[in-house]
């Protein structure tokens, strides 16, 4: 029998607290676009934006999970927005002490299966820094390899950017 090593929660707003210190961790942002959220209340309004799991519009859905590890720590979160034409923009962070350790590669895996099977979701992509190797790597462990250019462009990759893709088909999970 194996162990669990992290279970998955919908992210909610009641998750804004701990979640506020995985998340004003500096190190966290050197290859992402935003800074450390400033207070917890600030996080809670941003995650209460999200909460309804559906965008405003209904054109896309925006799936958020916490993941906790087996100690119960927020150990990071995973998501995927699955636009209307069920492209699927695939997004991860997880506290550097939880890096390395194979818990984002286990939850993303678990994520894609489940967005795959659920929304039918293809492509799926990751944009990143491509000096973001920890992140290139687990895409590539993911099986994501990268996105032809006229993709990057469509989904406007900044020049330090890629685009890595997979391409599912139905019943692929």
């Amino acid at each position: 029998m194996s162990r669990i090593r992290f279970t998955m929660e919908e992210r909610r707003i009641a998750h804004a607290a701990e979640l506020f210190e995985v998340l004003r961790d500096p190190k966290l942002y050197e290859f992402l676009d935003e800074a450390p959220p400033q207070s917890i209340e600030e996080l809670a309004r941003k995650l209460a934006r999200s909460e309804s799991r559906v965008s405003p519009d209904g054109k896309e859905h925006w799936l958020n999970w916490i993941v906790r590890a087996e100690s119960g720590e927020i150990a990071g979160y995973v998501q995927a927005t699955v636009e209307e034409t069920k492209e699927t923009n695939v997004a991860y962070v997880f506290a550097s002490k939880f890096q390395g350790q194979g818990l984002a590669s286990e939850s993303v895996k678990q994520m894609l299966a489940f967005v795959i099977a659920r929304h039918h979701a293809t492509p799926l992509f990751i944009v990143t820094e491509a000096a973001n190797l920890a992140s290139v790597r687990l895409a590539s462990r993911l099986g994501f390899t990268p996105a032809p250019q006229a993709y990057s462009a469509k989904r406007g990759a900044k020049p330090n950017e890629i685009v890595l893709w997979l391409l599912t088909s139905p019943g692929t999970a």
